[in-house]
Order: C-alpha cells, then structure tokens, then sequence
C-alpha cells in the first residue's frame, strides 16, 4: 500500500470512526472525573460505563464494539504517524535540522 491510498483510506475511515472515539473518550472521561472531582457514587455514574463499554449494544455486540473500536484506534494511530512523519520528513526545516554538514575535501 502506497502513501497516497494509505492517506486516502485514513481520509475516508475518520469521519466514520470518531463518533466511536469521542463516545468512549468523553464517558470514560466524565466517568473518572464524576467519581474522583464530583465525589458521585458508582450506581449514580454507572450508566457512563453501560455507554462507554458498549454495553448497551448486547451480549453478542459489545465485544465486537470494544475490537473494532481498539483495532480503528490503533489504525487511525499508526497511519497517522507514517502519514505525519513523511510529511516531516519532506519539510525543509527539518531536513536542514538533521542533514550532516558536508566536509569538505582539500584538494
């Protein structure tokens, strides 16, 4: 797989996977901080987790929830980082940052 369709299957799974993401990231968020700041208890902030795991989903669905949504993490993670770094490696400030001096050959 080539940078450029590996940039365009990243393009085009984000918009479907970020509802996902900001699902689980803000419930197990307000979970911890209504527990640890709020002082609630765990029966008043259960339902965070019920969303947050995918529980609400079923018994058959929620492990496929919690896989696909670590798998769809890892992904957007390691192509955003190959994604990130040959953009990086292509800009000129950081090509002049890390590039060796040439010596210089007396003749």
């Amino acid at each position: 797989m080539n940078l450029r369709s590996l940039r365009q299957f990243h393009r085009q799974l984000a918009p479907i996977i970020i509802l996902p993401f900001l699902i689980t990231a803000t419930t197990g968020v307000a979970y911890r901080l209504g527990k640890s700041w709020f002082g609630l208890s765990r029966d008043q902030v259960h339902f965070l987790m019920v969303i947050h795991e995918g529980e609400y989903l079923g018994k058959q669905l929620e492990p496929i929830y919690v896989l696909l949504n670590g798998l769809g993490l890892l992904f957007m993670l390691i192509t955003g980082i190959v994604i990130w770094g040959n953009s990086l490696s292509k800009a000129s400030w950081f090509r002049a940052l890390f590039s060796r001096p040439q010596k210089e050959t007396s003749e």
